[in-house]
């Protein structure tokens, strides 16, 4: 039987004892075989990566000093790790790079890419995987099937310190987003929480799918004057097309009619979002992040059929507007979606 290494702190070589653990721990909770050792040799990988987060944080926070940007971090929840392991079947566990996320958002384009530039330059050991194509995931330059726009980053971490050490080989994603593409994601992750389609996914109603894709379309012309999915349709067409494809879904009668979460978000800036279908919202909220982990993965224990996450930002209406998706709130969305279509309209 095999059994995890010690925790990073102690001084194993990698998170969950080795890659090739946290990999054979992977493909069995894909083959839906995973025992109690796999899901803790997991579960030691997916801990190791607060330190990542907090690192990134502080050196984004550091670039970042003076200028207008939201910050925010989350850990990847354990559902959706399980999920994309389904999506991707010949992905290994240890490779996947989204597991911990920074998230910055931006209110333009052109201060998403000035601040971007300054980072790549930041002088440290941590790897960039793009650095022989910046542009690969550039989503606003190209944007996904989906209709997704923003810019990803992937780091791999290095540092030589004995602290460090045992981390080197884990990934950090860093998505910078404008304000626009922010309210059109939140809501894009929405539609999955409150129907059974995943258009993120392209899983279900391909309708959800089509529609969106058009916002994307419309917030890109409308908001940041550039072109998005759909480059082809001219103004009038993608305006009338979208409506009609709204109505027949009733998206947006569906959107206005959610109640953003009332919960007020304390200093304590670490909470633990708890989202169950048909169910209010519940927040836990802790100010320390070690607690704060540690009870993360209590509850994904004693509750495995709900959708888990842990968030950070620096303030509460950070930790809103940053994961507005997991309190189900389009308020934005509308708001920018309505005033796209008015303008689109009146300049055809």
């Amino acid at each position: 039987m095999e059994h995890p290494s010690r925790s990073p702190v102690s001084g194993q070589a990698f998170p969950g004892g080795s890659k090739s653990r946290v990999n054979r721990a992977g493909q069995r909770v894909r083959e839906g075989s995973a025992n109690t050792e796999d899901l803790q040799v997991i579960d030691e990988w997916r801990a190791a990566h607060r330190a990542v987060l907090n690192t990134f944080k502080a050196n984004l926070r550091r670039y970042g000093t003076g200028k207008d940007i939201i910050f925010g971090q989350r850990h990847k929840r354990k559902r959706t790790i399980f999920n994309k392991l389904e999506r991707f079947p010949s992905m290994n566990l240890a490779r996947m790079d989204d597991v911990a996320g920074c998230r910055l958002i931006f209110k333009s384009i052109n201060e998403l890419y000035s601040f971007r530039e300054h980072f790549h330059k930041a002088r440290f050991k941590h790897k960039r995987r793009n650095t022989d194509n910046k542009d690969k995931y550039d989503y606003i330059k190209y944007p996904k099937e989906s209709g997704y726009r923003g810019v990803h980053d992937v780091y791999e971490y290095d540092v030589n310190s004995s602290v460090g050490r045992p981390l080197k080989g884990l990934y950090v994603e860093i998505q910078y987003r404008t304000l626009v593409q922010h309210a059109w994601a939140t809501t894009i992750e929405v539609i999955g929480f409150i129907t059974e389609s995943q258009p993120k996914f392209q899983h279900g109603d391909t309708r959800y799918e089509s529609v969106m894709k058009m916002a994307s379309e419309i917030l890109a012309r409308a908001h940041e004057k550039m072109k998005g999915p759909l480059p082809e349709l001219d103004d009038r067409d993608l305006v009338t097309n979208f409506i009609a494809a709204e109505k027949e879904l009733g998206l947006l009668h569906m959107l206005r009619g959610l109640n953003s979460a009332d919960k007020i978000i304390s200093a304590k800036r670490n909470a633990i979002l708890i989202i169950s279908e048909g169910k209010p919202l519940e927040v836990r909220q802790y100010r320390d992040a070690t607690d704060a982990l540690r009870a993360l993965f209590e509850f994904e224990k004693e509750m495995p059929d709900r959708d888990i996450v842990l968030v950070r930002a620096d303030t509460s209406e950070d930790v809103r507007l940053a994961f507005k998706n997991y309190f189900s709130d389009a308020s934005d969305f509308l708001r920018l979606i309505g005033r796209g279509c008015e303008r689109l309209s009146k300049s055809t």
